[in-house]
């Protein structure tokens, strides 16, 4: 288990064991490729970001993952894999996330991409990421490069 501070300072621990903080989640995260590339949706508040949100009533986490891809990216999802989960004790509350790795299909346009301006596709996600602007907070703490190292891409 890792354990370090989020972007805003919040205690975060980070396992890749099977759902160690909840068998149940109520949120997802799911770092993208689509034909070699990086696939982010662009928050628009937070910036850019690889997709994810809620769990919804009568969803398991898996199919929440696939979802948000879908709404924030027209992304169809080809295969989905569980990497790790993370707790983060912020000052509202508690949140568990289930992080994904997903190799994206295809990409669709759709009508609305809901909170995000859809996809972007990038060759490499950027060195020094918590110095760049455009980026979510959600980029800019060790959860991102922990499991990139984990996936084998980093």
């Amino acid at each position: 288990m890792q354990e370090f501070y989020d972007y805003y300072n919040n205690p975060v621990k980070l396992s890749f064991k099977d759902h160690p903080f909840s068998s149940e989640p109520k949120h997802v995260w799911v770092i993208c490729q689509y034909r070699g590339k990086w696939l982010l949706t662009e928050h628009k508040e937070r910036g850019l970001e690889f997709p994810g949100g809620k769990v919804e009533e009568g969803e398991t986490a898996s199919e929440a993952a696939v979802r948000e891809v879908k709404e924030e990216t027209g992304g169809i999802v080809d295969q989905l894999r569980y990497v790790g989960q993370y707790f983060v004790k912020g000052k509202g509350g508690t949140i568990i996330k289930n992080v994904y790795f997903a190799e994206v299909l295809q990409l669709r346009e759709e009508a609305h991409y809901f909170e995000t301006n859809g996809p972007v596709l990038l060759e490499q996600l950027p060195e020094a990421l918590p110095r760049q602007k455009e980026y979510s907070f959600m980029m800019k703490d060790k959860v991102l490069p922990c499991c990139l190292e984990r996936i084998g891409t980093a």
